[in-house]
């Protein structure tokens, strides 16, 4: 048995090294060679799909594509490992790793192909030092011990990064053309890309807080794959005073092939998205709300395990949004005026309505929180903050519970 473990380690050690000797030898290779004056870069950007959660924000990557060298490799800066331990943590913390990765095209062009996305090609005018520049960056940031990176969301992500690989890289400045419309704020953004999915909208706006709804400058629009499309077909490059397009031509390599979304559901995915989403489902919550306190008043009864499981929902969503304000290194996340109707102190209310000795105290929560929720919602207009059309009945609901709470110690019921 000593014997073939010996071996079995064995074979795992020529593996590994016959591996990383075939990439160091690859990575050589690459920043031995030059590009021929053929070669061309050209910036990838694909439209999104609703495959996944993270499709739905589209794409975007660079090509070196050198004929007479036989080179035609994708640098593609949004990968990442779901398999790394604790990454849902580290994810809400913001502090998830992406990588850059390295493939011929062909694989990347038949994977977005199989989405459905448009695969749009633009071809950038660059001279050969650039390109060269561009390239050499590129296949140096590929190395394993350089192409991992902070993901974030905003401000450094896969459509940033090559932005940023090829302004760094030419021989003069880019020039952006003057906005045409007013621009939007990242939350406009993010509910333009989640516009089909309402429960992943619903989400954002409740975690995202008040600096996501600011107006971008026209550099941060280029977090968005669209905005560096667009961008980039109105793009100058400056070089010695003179001025010419970034972009000499433009390639669709795949036209956008994706039905309307229905998620496998019936024929009308607008009303399927109409009925299951979070307003109708909170909508119709507030309603058996009201017709249990209705109820609860006519027969002078009280349900508290109602309470107890709306405020320990309420409490559980306040922890998290908590977490993220004050413990995570995400951006536009605090401030969020979502805090004061959603909070962990729910929970904390939860004890005071289990106890009865503590029905005072019950009383003294339940009169704060439907104070705070009464100017919540006359000051709402007044903040700068987005407010999801689906908070409304939840807010109502909590509200609702609370003033229910006075009204029984008023008429000593429960």
């Amino acid at each position: 048995m000593k014997r073939i473990y010996g071996f079995l380690l064995l074979c795992c050690f020529v593996v590994v090294h016959q591996v990383s000797a075939t990439t160091a030898y690859t990575c050589n290779i690459a920043h031995a060679l030059q590009l021929s004056p053929q070669a061309e870069i050209s910036l990838i950007t694909c439209s999104p799909s609703e495959d996944e959660v993270f499709t739905v924000y589209g794409h975007t990557a660079l090509r070196v594509n050198d004929t007479v060298q036989k080179i035609d490799r994708i640098y593609n800066y949004g990968t990442f490992d779901f398999s790394k331990p604790n990454f849902i943590y580290r994810f809400a913390k913001g502090e998830t790793d992406y990588r850059l990765e390295a493939s011929h095209f062909s694989y990347f062009l038949v994977a977005y192909i199989s989405r459905g996305s448009e695969i749009y090609e633009q071809v950038l005018n660059l001279h050969q030092e650039e390109k060269e520049a561009i390239w050499q960056a590129l296949e140096w940031n590929v190395l394993p011990e350089n192409r991992v990176y902070r993901y974030n969301f905003f401000f450094d992500n896969c459509a940033t990064r090559p932005v940023d690989m090829i302004e760094n890289n030419i021989q003069g400045f880019v020039k952006y053309a003057p906005p045409t419309t007013d621009l939007p704020s990242f939350r406009d953004v993010i509910n333009y890309c989640t516009r089909y999915r309402p429960w992943q909208t619903f989400g954002c706006d409740i975690v995202l807080g008040l600096p996501t709804d600011r107006t971008m400058t026209q550099r941060e629009t280029l977090f968005s794959r669209d905005y560096v499309k667009n961008a980039y077909n109105k793009v100058e490059i400056i070089r010695e005073g003179k001025s010419d397009p970034l972009v000499k031509k433009v390639n669709i390599l795949a036209e956008e092939d994706q039905p309307p979304p229905n998620f496998g559901y019936g024929r009308s995915s607008i009303q399927l998205l109409t009925l299951l989403s979070p307003l109708f489902c909170f909508s119709a919550l507030f309603i058996l709300l009201l017709a249990l306190t209705y109820n609860e008043w006519r027969k002078k009864k009280v349900y508290r395990i109602v309470d107890g499981i709306l405020f320990f929902c309420a409490g559980i969503a306040g922890c998290i949004v908590f977490f993220l304000c004050f413990l995570s290194v995400h951006p536009c996340i605090f401030p969020n005026i979502n805090l004061l109707w959603l909070h962990p102190l729910h929970l904390t209310g939860i004890i005071f309505f289990a106890v009865k000795k503590w029905k005072m105290m019950a009383y003294w929560y339940h009169l704060i929180n439907f104070a705070v929720i009464i100017i919540l919602i006359a000051g709402w207009i007044f903040i700068p903050q987005h407010l999801n059309s689906a908070f409304i009945p939840l807010i109502a609901s909590l509200w609702l519970r609370s003033g229910w709470a006075l009204v029984r110690k008023k008429y000593m019921i429960g």
